[in-house]
């Protein structure tokens, strides 16, 4: 089976939430222009499964799919982004145009947050992945997900040893071949055609 994996658009920015909960921005009108160029991208793929964060703005990114497949979208919390629970959510362009050390931190190749443990991020991702390939052989599942999730799946597969090593961009499409007998496979990786010219080059997370 296929796994497409989707980054989210470009959402809205939250400083700080008023009450110090999660962070749970929805898309930009930029965002939203993005997540309909989606249905360009996988217009010639046999689509039989929808999955997605449980996050706002990666839900936002599924809906035109949702709408013109008329499946059902199903919320997996192990898609969830390393920064599900924190309170702000500032897009990775902002972060570096500030020179904020986060920004420094992600060119590095490591999570921003430091109770946030790495291995543990990784192995949620991955296990929900492999179950969402395992209970649809043959199928091809398409997950909204987020930069650091799909650099998790993905870097298992590939075998990287950072937790960050490469950079999704918004509504982008990367493909993980799975095989009944366990063998998994990149057969592309940030796929952007269909949404250069709604990008900004810096953007990433």
């Amino acid at each position: 089976m296929e796994l497409v994996l989707v980054r989210h658009a470009l959402p809205v920015r939250i400083d700080t939430t008023p009450d110090g909960s999660p962070a749970d921005p929805g898309l930009s009108e930029r965002g939203h222009q993005q997540a309909l160029r989606v249905l360009d991208a996988l217009a010639g793929d046999d689509i039989t499964h929808l999955y997605s964060s449980p996050a706002r703005r990666a839900r936002e990114t599924a809906a035109p799919l949702v709408e013109k497949l008329g499946l059902p979208l199903v919320v997996e919390d192990g898609l969830a982004e390393f920064d599900v629970a924190h309170s702000s959510y500032v897009p990775v362009e902002e972060l570096r145009a500030a020179g904020d050390p986060r920004w420094e931190r992600l060119v590095q190749g490591d999570l921003y947050h430091p109770d946030v443990d790495p291995v543990a991020f990784r192995e949620r991702v991955v296990a929900a992945c492999e179950a969402i390939a395992d209970r649809h052989p043959g199928g091809r599942a398409v997950l909204f997900m987020h930069s650091g999730s799909i650099n998790a799946y993905a870097g298992v597969v590939t075998g990287q040893a950072k937790p960050l090593w490469f950079a999704p961009d918004y509504a982008s499409v990367s493909r993980i071949g799975a095989a009944r007998d366990g063998r998994r496979g990149v057969i592309s990786l940030n796929e952007t055609g269909h949404v250069r010219d709604l990008l900004s080059r810096s953007g990433r997370r």
